[in-house]
């Protein structure tokens, strides 16, 4: 791109491959911000990056100047060709980034250290009113090889620990671009999350000498009410303790690490199923249903990462048709959730949606 950042192709057919020719980018762009910084929070024990430059990127821009749609005789946007199918670049106002390096600061009050690590866009194709859902099988195919592709590579890189791939869609979630897209961020530490599953395992497979991802997909299907769909290579159910009012994790059958791992046959797969299970909660209500889904992949150097399991967690806030769960009071301040939905209602919901947006095929 014209300040030096990375820009790549992924294609839905082969043939479109090799006719392909990257435009270059014409634009005059200011210099890259300078990287954010990284500050220790004694009392939690998490660090927490601040990038005072986001400040000024896009917000919900019209259509006419939407960022993500291919470049036109009238507007030149951060995508140079006049149509693609998925593209992957790094973020103009990075959270992380741009540059990746080692660390070695203490974690102890008042540490910082220069936010390393890198942020990536996907976008999911040229139309500006689509979805991913909308987009078809074949588009969410390729979109998990870009994910997978961009995963092991962001993953070699010098400094980064974690990758994490996640799509926010709707405006009531905070996305500040309505064009279909997801992001991909490279941190240079282990997400407070992932460290806490991680802790879990290890205390699980201290007690059962099981792996915990293996004995909650045993545990979800003995009692299946919860199960959404039961694949060959894949299983989508709501979780016995689903914190949010929507909430499925889509897990592969098998012991993953990452994205990178997954074979030819259990990407066709998840395509499906994924596919299946974005129509479904959008088939929950008259309008579509925002949604946070999010990647959990094993950091690269852990002392625990041998327990991680690959899965997804897709949420969403929303109760019912014309309400949203917000987070205040015990959840917001003590991380104490209260469920507004059932599990097994909202599986059962979920069932149901699917069979309609089947029946609507």
């Amino acid at each position: 791109m014209a300040d030096g950042r990375e820009l790549l192709y992924f294609f839905d057919t082969p043939d479109r491959s090799s006719d392909f020719v990257a435009p270059a980018d014409a634009r005059e762009l200011p210099s890259r911000p300078p990287v954010s910084e990284l500050r220790y929070d004694a009392l939690s024990g998490e660090w927490v990056s601040f990038a005072a430059h986001r400040q000024t990127r896009t917000h919900l821009p019209a259509a006419s100047e939407c960022p993500l749609c291919p470049t036109s005789s009238e507007m030149a946007s951060e995508i140079p060709a006049t149509s693609y199918d998925v593209v992957v670049f790094e973020n103009r106002f990075p959270s992380f980034g741009p540059e990746q390096h080692s660390s070695d600061v203490a974690a102890g009050l008042g540490a910082f250290t220069p936010s390393h690590g890198r942020c990536e866009v996907v976008a999911f194709g040229p139309g500006h009113t689509d979805s991913l859902a909308s987009l078809g099988v074949e588009r969410v195919r390729t979109v998990i090889d870009a994910w997978a592709h961009r995963g092991t590579e962001l993953g070699n890189l010098e400094g980064v620990e974690q990758v994490f791939v996640f799509e926010n869609r709707g405006a009531e979630i905070g996305v500040t671009l309505h064009h279909p897209h997801g992001q991909i961020y490279a941190y240079p530490y282990t997400t407070p999350r992932t460290a806490n599953q991680l802790a879990r395992a290890v205390s699980h497979r201290e007690r059962t000498g099981r792996n915990l991802m293996a004995d909650i997909l045993e545990f979800e299907l003995a009692d299946g009410k919860r199960i959404v769909e039961r694949g060959t290579h894949w299983t989508a159910f709501v979780p016995y303790a689903a914190r949010m009012p929507i909430e499925v994790h889509l897990v592969p059958n098998r012991q993953v690490a990452e994205l990178g791992e997954l074979t030819a046959e259990e990407r066709d797969e998840l395509a499906e199923m994924y596919h299946r299970l974005l129509c479904s909660v959008d088939a929950l209500y008259s309008t579509p249903t925002p949604y946070i889904a999010g990647w959990f992949q094993a950091p690269r150097t852990h002392p625990n990462r041998d327990e991680a399991w690959l899965h997804l967690q897709l949420t969403s806030p929303r109760r019912a048709e014309d309400k949203m769960k917000y987070l205040a009071g015990s959840e917001a301040a003590m991380g104490a959730f209260i469920g507004d939905v059932t599990p097994e209602t909202s599986a059962k919901s979920l069932r149901d949606a699917a069979s309609r947006a089947n029946g609507d095929a």
